[in-house]
């Protein structure tokens, strides 16, 4: 482009000194004023080929012209051919992520900062109901007109998806996750879980259903053991023996049964609108003297500090089952002349309580699972605990209901904590900072 340039300069040198020339030897200034209009009068014309030449939608053949002119028209043709290639590229890119976008079987949802609808791919169009043509450009909440996800996008918390049926038929079920992108954006991911909640309900149902028939025989059963018992002399002692066997494994059997009706129906109903103001230091003081006596051959130490006015907004049974469950599974699995502290507290995020113990401990890789129905770290410990597994999905289930979360710290060898989170709106009186 340089060279260009000087070239171009010298030729307009070279027309002024042959100019010059032209007029001295004439003595007169027309030479030299022709040949400066002739120069801007051929600018002007390669000026406005130039911007005909722009403005056309297709870049062919630029047009023809020497000099530094020519020089700009090659390298503008060069940029132009190369911004078509890349222009063409994005393209078959873009082609290409719509081609797989509209293959998936997840719906795929994109809204700008304002909720408007910017995209959707095939399988949104079939969930939702979208129509291309006039859908595009509306807000999203017009769309989909379900209170819950309106609240939900205005929430702005989208840490869990959410779950609602389809405006295009009842029967379908979508999951929806919402992730943020760029300034407001959002994409939402839509899938159909139709047949996954069919089958977590046939689930739920025959749990129920099989727990609620197993009460009858085993409460015969029972009846008879304990008649069996009574009844036969002591110096039968193998036939007293299996008969003792037995009562134990009914009464663990009549225990599951329970458990597993208590989860089944915290699972399959809502949360009980009319709640109490629970005294929870009666509760928590009556499990410490209940757990004192079925531990009394450990020899457990057990420690508790609840205020007598501490008071927390729920159902009576429900979180006597949750605490009794943890303060339970604390002696099980605290070895002899353990240590187990009970304490509540209550601080600015709401109240909480905390069962400690100086047991064993839990490998890290096993606290995720622990909520997870029959899930046992050790399964060599079934038998000593005597347990359900289901204590801790009990519990889980139970905060759920109480808007409350279930925490759980542990180092192995050296003890657990596990800590039920209440919100301030469960509290009857105001929430006052502790320490620790």
């Amino acid at each position: 482009m340089k060279a260009s340039l000087a070239r171009e300069f010298n030729r307009l040198l070279l027309l002024c000194a042959l100019a010059t020339a032209a007029a001295i030897a004439l003595a007169s200034l027309w030479p030299l004023l022709l040949a400066l209009a002739s120069y801007i009068i051929w600018s002007t014309r390669q000026l406005f080929q130039l911007y005909e030449w722009l403005v056309r939608e297709n870049h062919v053949e630029p047009p023809d012209s020497t000099g530094l002119w020519g020089e700009l028209y090659t390298r503008l043709e060069h940029l132009f051919r190369k911004e078509q290639k890349a222009r063409a590229d994005l393209q078959g890119i873009i082609g290409r992520a719509q081609q797989s976008v509209n293959a998936l079987t997840d719906g795929v949802i994109l809204i700008d900062h304002l909720g408007h609808l910017e995209y959707f791919n095939e399988a949104s169009a079939h969930f939702l109901g979208f129509r291309r043509n006039n859908d595009l450009g509306q807000p999203l909440t017009n769309l989909m007109r379900a209170p819950v996800f309106t609240a939900y996008l205005q929430k702005g918390v989208f840490g869990e998806p959410i779950e609602l049926s389809s405006p295009k038929d009842d029967n379908l079920i979508l999951q929806l996750l919402v992730t943020e992108f760029g300034v407001g954006d959002k994409l939402i991911l839509v899938r159909d879980i139709t047949r996954l909640r069919n089958l977590e309900q046939m689930r739920k149902d025959f749990v129920a259903n099989v727990s609620h028939e197993l009460k009858t025989p085993l409460t015969v059963l029972k009846g008879y053991l304990e008649t069996l018992l009574d009844s036969i002399p002591a110096e039968q002692s193998r036939l007293h023996r299996a008969l003792k066997q037995m009562s134990q494994q009914s009464n663990r059997m009549e225990a599951l049964v329970h458990d597993l009706l208590l989860l089944s129906r915290l699972e399959n109903t809502t949360a009980d609108e009319s709640q109490h103001a629970v005294p929870v230091h009666g509760m928590l003081q009556r499990m410490r003297e209940d757990a004192l006596s079925v531990s009394a051959e450990k020899n457990h130490r057990i420690d508790i500090d609840v205020p007598v006015e501490a008071r927390v907004i729920g159902n009576p049974a429900e979180l006597d089952s949750a605490f009794g469950n943890l303060i339970t599974n604390a002696a099980k699995y605290t070895p002899a002349n353990g240590e187990i502290m009970i304490r509540w507290y209550q601080d600015e995020q709401g109240a909480h309580l905390a069962v400690s113990d100086n047991g064993p401990g839990i490998d890290p890789r096993h606290i995720p699972r622990l909520t997870e129905r029959f899930y046992r770290p050790d399964n060599s410990r079934v038998t000593q605990t005597g347990g359900t597994g289901l204590g801790l999905a009990i519990v889980k289930h139970v905060l759920i209901r109480h808007n409350g979360r279930l925490e759980i710290k542990s180092d192995l060898g050296k003890g657990s904590t596990f800590i039920c989170h209440f919100p301030t709106a469960r509290l009857v009186s105001k929430p006052t900072a502790v320490a620790g």
